[in-house]
């Protein structure tokens, strides 16, 4: 009898082991997921600070920001942006759209990748890439990719409507005369 009580007795053990380490593994997997959810969410917050720096003109933060070998990517552009060149094309927008203003719609993260769709919204003051100003309140649709590192965003991928906003501003759009 005390064999077989010996025997029941390890069984247990071992039982008991098995579920405690299942436990231990499943407690450590959700703490993994919960830090990785704290991560992304904190990078949303970091893309969508951009956005507030931006309209407010608070260049300090955005450098802040971005990480020293930022690089910002649009399609059509040669090559990518760095922020002193960034800069100097945001102050020039808000010159001819003094009350340009992000107006975010979604922000979706996976790890270090953060995605923003949003509207820009402005009226144009003053000359804007030679058309004269117009008056006209304009939008521009844009999704924005952004990887975030150590709490800096180090990549930005923008794709902007600019066809559609230049349409807005009276442009035309048709084939060349051959």
């Amino acid at each position: 009898m005390s064999r077989k009580r010996s025997m029941i007795l390890h069984v247990a053990m071992v039982l008991c082991f098995l579920v405690g380490c299942q436990d231990r593994e499943t407690i450590a997997e959700l703490e993994a997921m919960r830090a990785q959810a704290d991560v992304e969410e904190q990078n949303k917050k970091i893309a969508v600070e951009i956005f507030v720096a931006i309209d407010a003109g608070d260049f300090d933060r955005l450098n802040e920001l971005f990480a020293e070998e930022f690089a910002l990517t649009v399609p059509g552009l040669p090559e990518p942006l760095r922020k002193d060149i960034l800069f100097q094309l945001i102050k020039s927008h808000y010159l001819a759209f003094p009350d340009w203003t992000h107006v975010i719609e979604n922000v979706l993260a996976d790890g270090d990748m953060i995605v923003v769709k949003l509207n820009q919204i402005g009226t144009h003051e003053a000359e804007y890439e030679g058309i004269p100003a117009t008056g006209i309140k304009a939008t521009l649709p844009a999704m924005h990719f952004f990887t975030v590192m150590n709490g800096k965003v180090v990549t930005w991928f923008a794709v902007e409507d600019y066809l559609g906003l230049y349409i807005q501003l009276g442009m035309e759009l048709r084939p060349k005369e051959d």
